[in-house]
């Protein structure tokens, strides 16, 4: 397991009887060259103890939400944000069940819901309680989330019943940690290419003609890419957002300027053209600001389609485009023909109509509409979830 080297695992104990089979896991990882920090929930420590826990993990156990001696330290975000990794095992129906509504009533959950890393569940409970509608319903609007399971396994369990709900082996636990870790360093040979934001297309020192767009899908794609491990450049038109410090940002204003920067960054092995480009620029721009007129007449001339040059042009054109679509009406059929007349592989398609998952909502629903003629609608969701399935999606296709 030679990926677990040096990485940084968060690990959470919940209340179970196979808390017991964290002490193995966590024994694995330490052996394996991983750094280990554990948070023990109230219940856990009737279990196992926080001694015995930072015998094995040689670090620090965490305990307590509020806790005077690390209250500066703001331990809910500064754990979250130390880890590469958060593993939570055993996950109890009721810490499942906290999660899913979103409850922070201690310090794991609050982790969690501060969290922007990886989090992993192995689920370990009574097979009644795993096949149990709530419980079901709960997990799937985690894996909504874009939380990842290990298990559970069938087996005999504690209570003397059989079934399903048994939590993973440390073996399998620590394999899958190992094998995410394996992904991402595959992931990091490959480079990725997003573009995000309006471009400004200036008529005077002081107007412009401009496309509405917040830019935030496009930064969420950016944002997924590189947490997934790609080596990610995000060229960007004039927003309000913020990135992420190992994106390469690059900021243009112009759609020349964005197509300048897109050639000069090629190639990748996917483009994802998100940014919403002005269609047209003005043919001779005023050197001075135009005075107040009854009329004014503009020239205008077609910008350069980044999308459909990029993907008509072989010598650049990465392995995977992607183009979007922003519709008002005839949702599918636009985006149908758009991606036949741009030659794109992809269309991420959505009704900006619906004020819902408009520009400047942090919600989305898209459908992608594919070469191959297939289609998949991601449902309702935050963009920053959109995002994930997304990337999952391409991590697929590039595999």
């Amino acid at each position: 397991m030679k990926n677990l080297l040096d990485k940084k695992i968060l690990y959470i104990i919940c209340g179970g009887i196979s808390a017991y089979k964290s002490l193995e896991t966590i024994r694995i990882f330490k052996k394996n060259g991983a750094q280990i920090k554990t948070i023990l929930t109230n219940s856990a420590k009737e279990f196992i103890t926080p001694l015995s826990v930072a015998s094995l993990s040689q670090g620090k156990v965490y305990t307590d939400l509020f806790n005077v001696e690390n209250e500066t330290e703001m331990d809910h975000i500064a754990l979250s944000r130390w880890a590469d990794v958060i593993l939570i095992a055993p996950a109890t129906a009721n810490t499942i069940s906290k999660l899913a509504q979103g409850t922070t009533d201690d310090l794991a959950s609050t982790v969690l819901l501060a969290s922007n890393k990886e989090i992993y569940l192995a689920p370990a409970m009574n097979v009644r309680m795993w096949e149990h509608q709530s419980t079901k319903q709960n997990l799937q609007k985690l894996i909504n989330y874009g939380y990842k399971l290990i298990g559970p396994e069938i087996g005999e369990m504690a209570c003397g019943e059989y079934g399903e709900g048994k939590m993973s082996e440390p073996d399998k636990i620590s394999n899958e940690i190992n094998n995410y870790f394996l992904n991402l360093k595959k992931n990091k040979k490959l480079k990725a290419l997003v573009t995000a934001g309006p471009t400004n297309e200036y008529i005077d020192p002081v107007r412009f003609i401009t496309n509405k767009s917040s830019g935030k899908q496009g930064y969420e794609i950016a944002k997924s890419l590189s947490k997934k491990g790609f080596d990610t450049t995000l060229i960007s038109g004039p927003t309000n957002l913020k990135i992420d410090d190992d994106i390469k940002l690059i900021e243009v204003e112009t759609a020349d300027e964005m197509l300048l920067e897109t050639q000069k960054n090629l190639p990748t092995n996917v483009a994802v053209f998100s940014a919403a480009v002005a269609d047209f620029k003005i043919n001779k721009k005023f050197k001075n600001k135009i005075k107040k007129h009854e009329s004014l007449n503009l020239n205008l001339e077609k910008n350069v389609d980044i999308l459909n040059y990029i993907s008509n042009h072989n010598s650049m054109r990465p392995e995977l485009v992607i183009g979007f679509a922003a519709e008002t009406n005839n949702v599918e059929r636009n985006a149908e023909k758009k991606l036949n007349n741009k030659n794109c592989d992809w269309i991420i398609a959505n009704d900006v109509s619906n004020k819902k998952i408009g520009f400047s909502s942090d919600f989305n629903e898209v459908t992608i509409y594919y070469k191959d003629k297939n289609k998949e609608k991601l449902s309702y969701k935050k963009k920053s979830e959109i995002s994930d399935e997304i990337v999952d999606r391409i991590i697929n296709q590039l595999n």
